[in-house]
Parts: C-alpha cells; structure tokens; sequence
C-alpha cells in the first residue's frame, strides 16, 4: 500500500506539477508559452522581454501625451470677429432731431427729443447677416465690430442725421469653448477678448467636482484629442494652454490601477494617482514578494503596447501586424541591479503585475501531498503493528 502514494507523488512531480493549486503560470511556463507550436508552424503569442538598461532607455523614449506639443500655445493677437449665432446689439445716434431715428423737436419745451435708437438684439443668421432699418441686410459674419459700424453708417449716410452707430456682441456664441464632464456646471463660455487659459475656463465652472489626482483633461480641437492628467496641468504650467473658439473641454474621472497577482503579499487591485507610480513602488504597495513562495527571477509585467514601440523593442517580431502588440517585461529582483531598473520602469493603468512561484515551493506541495495522503496508510499500519 506504501506504493500507491509513492507512485502518485512521481507523477505529479514528473507532470510538472500540473494538477497541484496555483496561483498562475510558473516562470518556465510563461517563457515557453510565448511561442506555440502548431501542425501549420509556430504562432506567437505575445513578446517576452527581458528588462535591461536599454530597454528602459527606449521605453522613456516614447513621448508622453501633451497639451502644449499637440496644439501649441497661440493667444490671437486680433480683435475676435462676428460670427453666426453671436447675438449682436446696435444703437444709431444722429446728429439732430427729426430724423430716422432721432425723437421730435418738443416745441412747448424748447428741448429736443431722443437722438439715439436702440435697435433690437438680434442672432446672426446662417447667411452671416443681419437686418438695420434703412439699411437692409448687413454681412456681419468675418468682420470686427468696428468694421460693421462703418459700414451700417454709410449704408445710412443721406438718409438718418449724420448717423454714428455702435455695435456690440452681446453673446459671443461662436468665440466660446464648451466645459463638461467632471467639473460643478457645465457650460459653453465665452472667451475674453485677452485670451483664456485652460485653467482659467475650468474655474470659471466652479472647477473640478473630483479628486485632481483621479481627473484627466481631455480636450478636442477639430480632428485632434488629447488626453493629459489634471496634474501635469497644474504642476506644469506650460501645458495651461490658452483655449481657441470651439474647443471642447472635458474633465474624465479615471482611478488609476493595477492587478497584482501571484507570490506577493497581497494580491489585490491597487490604486495609484494620475501622475503614475514605478514597478518598485508598485511592488511595495503589494506588499513585496512573498519569502517563502515568490520567485525573485519571475517577476512579470503584462501590458499592451503600441506596434510603433514594439518596432523598436523588437524588430522582427511577428506580432507587428496588430495595432496593440501583447507583451510581457521580465525581471530579475535575484540581480541586485534589477532594484535600479524597477525604480525607473513606469507602471501604466491596467498593467498586470504577476509573480511567479519558485520551484522549491512546488516541491513543497509535492511533499504536503504525499503526507496528506501518506498519513492514512502510516496511521493503519501503526494499528495492525500493535493489535498483533
């Protein structure tokens, strides 16, 4: 009977270990895995990269979402120009009473009347014009303020009392950005004739209704959106861009994690803020490897990467054909210099942090196998030996 347990531990310890409990692959496993062999040739999985200093050189290479590169800091010098959906208001002064838009001359009173007209607030149309008595239809839309107030006086010359004409954008419509997402009101807001940065749009809507550390601007200019933490803006004043008519402004809330998973002190969802954390600082809030199970040479990364990056990484990998290329960063936490390439590798959101078991801990559970089921067998023999 001493046999049976015996022959099962030789299976399991030939088999790999394959039907004892785990917490995921082993090191070996995840090394061979990469590359699979099937009947019409070997298929690549995912890329398997061991972390060195030029691997870290290339992937600080790699620029970072900005604000200022992607669409520059420009404030137009220029007076803003009419557009359609601006509300516009006008008022004709003459220069006597009478006239087209002068009140009469009071007689009985010796003063004269009203000089000036209030002409209605009115939205510029799809045409880009407007309508001013006596003057017909006026193209307003692409013009200054100034420039229209020349042109309804000489529409109305010889016709009101030496007309001098005033026109005021009351709702500048078509000079505002629109605010959304996590910030206390919504709104489209105007943009001052000096200019408005990022930062001063944002307040103008009570500011951020989250935690800065969790919120991402995300703002769109035409065809072009980029996304940048909340942080970065504030810390960097640089990226405090000045906002250009029709941008859309929207603040994101996106807690930053990881999974860590495996050998490690606590496997579990980890948060971390916007302005990112290290492997090692990573490894730290999982509370390290785990001294009597962890593997200190099979700590792995997951992640998806750009194939533009993955071109530099590796030339010639297969899996270049995909936007997202899978990959896999190896490290050896045994190489004492491996502490310096943790602390300078940046963990990214959705990152998977996976350490693998050490082989003696399955021989561990290969012999807590045979005595779970060696026990049995000891105690029954015990027994007869003394009955007899």
């Amino acid at each position: 009977m001493r046999s049976i347990p015996l022959a099962l531990c030789v299976a399991l310890a030939a088999s790999g270990c394959s039907y004892l409990p785990a917490s995921g692959p082993t090191s070996r496993a995840i090394v061979d895995g990469a590359d699979v062999a099937t009947p019409q040739g070997v298929y690549a999985r995912y890329e398997l990269i061991d972390v060195d200093p030029a691997i870290i050189e290339a992937l600080r290479s790699r620029p970072l979402d900005s604000l200022l590169a992607a669409f520059g800091d420009y404030r137009n010098s220029a007076e803003p120009l009419i557009g359609v959906g601006d509300s516009v208001a006008i008022q004709v002064w003459e220069a006597g009473s009478g006239g087209l838009f002068s009140g009469p001359l009071v007689a009985d009173r010796f003063s004269a009347g009203s000089k000036s007209a209030q002409i209605p607030e009115q939205v510029v149309s799809r045409d880009g014009a407007i309508s001013v008595p006596y003057a017909g239809r006026i193209q307003v839309a692409g013009r200054r303020p100034q420039d229209v107030q020349v042109l309804i006086e000489n529409e109305l010359a010889g016709k009101a009392i030496q007309p001098q004409v005033l026109v005021t954008v009351s709702k500048p419509i078509s000079q505002s950005v629109t605010v959304t997402g996590e910030v206390t009101s919504g709104a489209r807001i105007p943009l001052s004739g000096k200019g408005d940065r990022l930062l001063d749009v944002i307040a103008s809507v009570g500011g951020v209704r989250g935690a800065v550390s969790e919120t991402y601007v995300r703002l769109s200019r035409g065809p072009t959106t980029v996304t940048v933490p909340m942080t970065a803006v504030v810390s960097n004043p640089r990226e405090n861009i000045f906002m250009r008519p029709n941008d859309v402004l929207t603040l994101v809330r996106d807690p930053q994690t990881f999974m860590a998973l495996g050998a490690l002190g606590n496997a579990t969802e980890l948060q971390f803020s916007a302005e990112g954390i290290t492997l090692a600082q990573g490894l730290a809030r999982a509370r390290g490897l785990s001294d009597v199970q962890a593997d200190a040479e099979g700590v792995f990364l997951y992640r998806f990467e750009p194939n533009t990056l993955v071109r530099r990484l590796r030339p010639g990998s297969p899996l270049l054909s995909t936007k997202l290329v899978p990959v896999v960063y190896r490290f050896n936490m045994r190489d004492p210099n491996g502490l310096f390439l943790a602390q300078a590798f940046r963990m990214r959101s959705r990152d998977v942090l996976y350490v693998s078991n050490a082989p003696f801990s399955e021989v561990q559970k290969v012999l807590s196998v045979f005595s779970t089921v060696a026990s049995p067998v000891t105690s029954a023999a015990s027994v007869y030996s003394v009955s007899r």
